[in-house]
């Protein structure tokens, strides 16, 4: 259990931190509030114990910019004699409790145990709540894999923070879903969600729609019109294709993540903005950045935490509560009355590679639903490129007499990083995830074999 002690007193935080230490707790230290804000999201404590007055930035605005930040940790605040009307109205404010000073060892280990009980109650609450939901779905997204259940947990953990998310994956994977899950989950989810596809805009209206404009700004330009920043104040903006903005939009739109301010079109003045940004792309932007295409600075602040998700290939465990969930779906919508698929058509769809992921899978359901004539999708329901698709392109063999494991290994190795390359439309990064290998390791590999 991880406290962090902020107070100006060296001498106090020292006796606390002795106390503490020996009852085996991990012990941080500031000596005043901004430096424990900068502790506290560094390090994540379990438990804060916070001076009320302090110099600089006291305990009460410590603990309201600590709950604005998200932070989770339990508060207790500590008070000196005839200060504790402040010390209860740090509670109303979210402080958990209160030390009167001066105090003694077993006073503070008391509080504190007290506290880590409630703490750990809660974190177990959580943890239950959290199991029982990643077995079911998360809205439209089915989670029946280790890997979906592993990207959902982190989306759920970092929903409650502002803190900028990265989705990647193919096209299909259910990004924008998981968008709209982390904003749905997050203190943000009463604000507006707005989603943009990078790639869908005319690169000279671009900065128009991301910033807005003022009347007279451009010809054609009217009237003042918001930006999507401003139309997504106090929520969360979806950069959809992220990988696709231009290097010009990338330079304006790394400072107003930095400075959190935009200015329109033609306009002398910013205006503040509170926005979490979601990321989503099928790129490998970290080639992108190696390759010059993608700032670095911008990649990293767009990447403070990464969530990939996997194909649907490589979670085919998924698809039978998939096509069950997506035929409840598409019935009601559709009015047709079909309750399942066939073994043989269940079959079929299990062994598809499905090169365009869950909407692929959406999308031939549906096509079946329109054909059936009886209660459940039929084998002959499927198209053809479903029921009999290509065959990958075969293993090679030996070559002639050579049986050398070195030069063969090496064949096979090339072969099966061009066959991943091809099903995954040259994402390094996905297709590294289908060879069992780092992207870094893959990218190796590739100028190895000349097959940049």
């Amino acid at each position: 259990m991880r406290i962090l002690i902020i107070d100006d007193d060296a001498g106090l935080r020292k006796s606390l931190s002795l106390i503490l230490g020996d009852a085996d707790y991990d012990v941080l230290q500031a000596e005043n509030g901004e430096q424990g804000l900068e502790v506290a999201a560094r390090e994540m404590p379990d438990l804060i114990l916070c001076d009320i007055r302090m110099p600089s930035m006291d305990g009460m605005t410590f603990l309201e910019r600590y709950q604005k930040d998200g932070g989770e940790a339990l508060v207790l605040m500590m008070t000196a004699y005839g200060s504790v009307e402040l010390a209860v109205d740090a509670m109303t404010k979210g402080a958990y409790d209160y030390i009167p000073k001066p105090f003694g060892a077993d006073e503070v280990l008391l509080t504190v145990r007290k506290a880590v009980e409630r703490e750990q109650l809660r974190r177990e609450v959580g943890r239950l709540r959290s199991e029982v939901r990643v077995e079911r779905r998360y809205g439209e997204i089915v989670a029946g894999s280790a890997a979906m259940r592993k990207a959902l947990e982190v989306a759920g953990k970092v929903a409650r923070h502002s803190s900028s998310v990265l989705l990647t994956g193919a096209s299909g994977t259910g990004k924008e879903l998981v968008a709209r899950l982390v904003h749905g989950e997050s203190p943000r989810s009463n604000r507006p969600f707005v989603p943009v596809n990078c790639g869908g805009i005319p690169e000279q209206l671009l900065e128009s729609e991301f910033f807005g404009h003022v009347k007279g700004a451009f010809t054609g330009a009217d009237r003042d019109k918001e930006g999507l920043f401003e139309a997504a104040d106090g929520g969360s903006l979806f950069l959809d294709e992220v990988g696709e903005l231009p290097a010009t939009l990338q330079v304006k739109l790394l400072r107003a993540l930095q400075e959190q301010e935009v200015r329109r079109v033609g306009a002398t003045k910013t205006r503040s903005v509170d926005v979490r940004i979601i990321s989503a792309t099928n790129r490998d932007l970290e080639e992108a950045v190696e390759l010059g295409e993608f700032r670095e600075d911008l990649y990293y602040r767009l990447a403070v935490v990464p969530i990939h998700l996997p194909q649907l290939r490589n979670r085919a465990e998924e698809i039978p509560e998939l096509v069950q969930h997506v035929l409840e779906r598409q019935t009601t919508r559709m009015g047709i009355e079909v309750d399942g698929v066939e073994p043989e058509a269940m079959e079929v769809l299990l062994e598809y590679p499905w090169p365009g992921n869950v909407r692929e899978l959406e999308n031939v359901l549906e096509r079946a639903l329109i054909l059936t004539e009886g209660p459940r999708i039929r084998l002959e329901d499927l198209p053809e490129s479903v029921r009999m698709p290509p065959p990958d392109t075969p293993i090679l063999g030996v070559d002639g007499e050579d049986l050398s494991v070195k030069r063969q290994g090496a064949r096979l190795e090339k072969h099966l990083i061009e066959v991943a390359l091809d099903r995954t439309g040259g994402n390094k990064t996905q297709a590294a995830e289908l060879l069992d290998l780092s992207p870094r390791a893959l990218r190796y590999k590739v100028k190895e074999y000349g097959l940049v």
